[in-house]
């Protein structure tokens, strides 16, 4: 793993904060000239430490208002069933992330829709239906306190 120096980290910051800034901007907010932090930028780019440019969307603009969380137990945590829940939750796109978890049940999964009735469609239908899945507890988001598109490092 190649070491990342203040310059390096100060690159990323800035990125993290707008991926839009120009490279003009971003060289003189950092210390140094267009060249050696375009550079920069692209070696970061290269090594995957900067995997790609997004625009962060207002979700409840679009219609999307209803959060939850889903604690999801298997009934089956063999490698290959875990495989066949991974491979089938990818496809769902209500779905924003899914991470497995160490603890009490074995998946917790964020679910975006339009409100209360599209979730428990999404849930019936969809996430409860899945390979291996033996059952399912929802948490809903009452309010977005923090967000991980507010977290700078």
């Amino acid at each position: 793993m190649d070491k990342l120096d203040k310059l390096d980290m100060a690159i990323l910051r800035e990125l993290q904060k707008s991926g839009r800034i120009t490279v003009t901007e971003l060289a003189s907010i950092v210390g140094l000239s267009k060249t050696p932090c375009q550079v920069r930028v692209k070696r970061l780019e290269e090594l995957n430490y900067i995997q790609g440019y997004t625009a962060i969307i207002d979700q409840k603009k679009l219609g999307s208002r209803h959060v939850a969380f889903v604690q999801v137990t298997m009934s089956d945590t063999k490698t290959k069933a875990l495989q066949a829940f991974n491979d089938a939750i990818r496809e769902i796109p209500e779905v924003e992330q899914c991470h497995m978890i160490a603890g009490n049940f074995d998946y917790l999964v964020k679910v975006r829709t339009s409100d209360i009735d599209s979730y428990r469609e999404v849930l019936g239908e969809k996430i409860s239906s899945l390979p291996n899945v033996k059952q399912t507890s929802t948490f809903v988001v009452m309010e977005d306190v923090k967000d991980v598109a507010s977290r700078v490092i």
